[in-house]
């Protein structure tokens, strides 16, 4: 956090809110530095291997994905489109953000296979669980709700 309030009240309040570190102005840059150097080497460097929506778990290690602890079998293809979904979960994707990550550059946008794979993933990740985790955006994508 940087900022001009100097007091130690608002400084426990800036670290108690979620801040790593408290910077008052006028800073040094050169101090400014070494404390986004400190923070930096403070945090965990290792990327997730696992993505979790809600009760569903997709490890990227191992390929495997469960929901409330039951493994699902899914090709190579419907896993790389469920970990993108998930990686993008609350948010809206297209059939061509799709096509651009999932599919290779060669993929023909005139088809309906993106329709036909949302649907095998969705069968496989939704069927039999009361909360749908994947919906249709009429006229615009899919979205993975968690």
């Amino acid at each position: 956090m940087l900022t001009a309030k100097t007091s130690v009240g608002d400084k426990v309040a800036g670290l108690d809110s979620g801040a790593d570190d408290y910077l008052t102005k006028p800073f040094a840059f050169e101090e400014l530095l070494a404390r986004i150097r400190a923070v930096l080497r403070k945090k965990d460097t290792q990327p997730a291997t696992t993505l979790r929506a809600d009760d569903l778990v997709l490890d990227l290690l191992s390929h495997k994905v469960t929901r409330k602890g039951e493994a699902i079998d899914l090709t190579t293809k419907e896993f790389s489109l469920l970990e993108y979904l998930m990686r993008n979960a609350g948010t809206v994707v297209t059939r061509t953000m799709i096509s651009e990550h999932v599919w290779d550059i060669n993929f023909d946008t005139d088809t309906n296979v993106i329709d036909v794979y949302v649907n095998y993933v969705r069968n496989k990740v939704d069927l039999g669980f009361k909360k749908k985790l994947i919906h249709t955006v009429r006229g615009r994508g899919y979205i993975l709700k968690g």
